[in-house]
């Protein structure tokens, strides 16, 4: 890990995905992800690798309905292992599973794509050294190639334990229905830098990071924001450097015409698509 996910960057750190039945959702994402439980109650069920941190809330919803196409919210969120070893641990594992997989090399990264039992994306990836990405006029050379699944098997022999305990929240990425609103809200509003940049998708990062947020339009342009009671993303969370980055940021979107909420020790905002944040500063 290099740093692109502490201060003075902004980055997502935790996702509260709703869920159709959360014992079955559970089993799932302790057993074939690999997730310990922190803490659990009939409708939640906090997840951590640490013991400590919450990465992924799960929770299941009154009078709960399935994901519908063409609708904002969740493409995946991806969780970021600390080595490549790690990867090939992974991968030999969710590969004796059975599960279907995904998997591709972003010439940045080593990514496997999997979905859960609600349709929910999740990708478990590796950074490669940040000294190894190509940069050009400020944009990051990023791409979908075939993945080297030997190669990476090979890198390790070590048990399968679940995910380790130095495993972060790398990005999220998001359907949205306007991409040059989103654009704006994520950029002028939040404070991200486009670092890639493609018809219908957009790549954003702080401090030089291939990207801690993406957004696309894949679902269509004016897909329509989910029910509150439907399968997929509830909110997640992005931290803040600071209490004056945050006010900052909480500023511009004001002005943006976004709302801003108090909810405890965070502020609540949505995107332009109803994507819902949870703005934190954290000491």
């Amino acid at each position: 890990m290099e740093g692109f996910h502490q201060s003075p960057n902004i980055y997502a750190s935790e996702v509260n995905i709703k869920v159709k039945d959360l014992d079955y959702a559970l089993t799932f994402y302790q057993n074939i992800i690999g997730f310990k439980v922190l803490e659990k109650t009939d409708r939640k069920a906090v997840l951590t690798t640490d013991g400590k941190t919450p990465l992924v809330t799960l929770e299941q919803p009154e009078n709960v309905i399935p994901k519908e196409e063409r609708m904002t919210g969740l493409y995946h969120f991806a969780i970021l292992l600390p080595s490549r070893a790690d990867l090939s641990v992974f991968l030999r594992h969710f590969l004796g599973t059975g599960y279907p997989l995904g998997a591709a090399d972003h010439y940045v990264s080593e990514a496997l794509y999997i979905t859960d039992p609600d349709g929910n994306g999740i990708e478990v990836y590796r950074d490669r050294p940040s000294n190894e990405w190509k940069w050009e006029n400020g944009l990051v050379d990023m791409a979908t190639v075939e993945l080297d699944g030997n190669s990476i098997l090979a890198e390790s022999n070590a048990e399968w334990t679940g995910l380790p305990s130095g495993t972060i929240m790398g990005h999220i990425h998001l359907h949205v229905g306007d991409l040059q609103k989103a654009e704006e809200f994520y950029t002028k509003g939040l404070g991200f830098t486009i670092v890639s940049h493609y018809p219908q998708a957009v790549f954003l990062s702080t401090g030089g990071y291939h990207h801690h947020i993406a957004i696309n339009t894949w679902q269509g342009v004016g897909a329509q924001t989910p029910p509150k009671n439907s399968v997929g993303l509830n909110w997640y969370t992005l931290v803040f450097p600071s209490e004056a980055a945050r006010e900052s940021a909480m500023e511009r979107l004001k002005q943006l015409g976004a709302s801003v909420e108090k909810e405890a020790d965070y502020y609540v905002t949505s995107d332009p698509s109803g994507n819902q944040i949870r703005l934190k500063y954290v000491e």
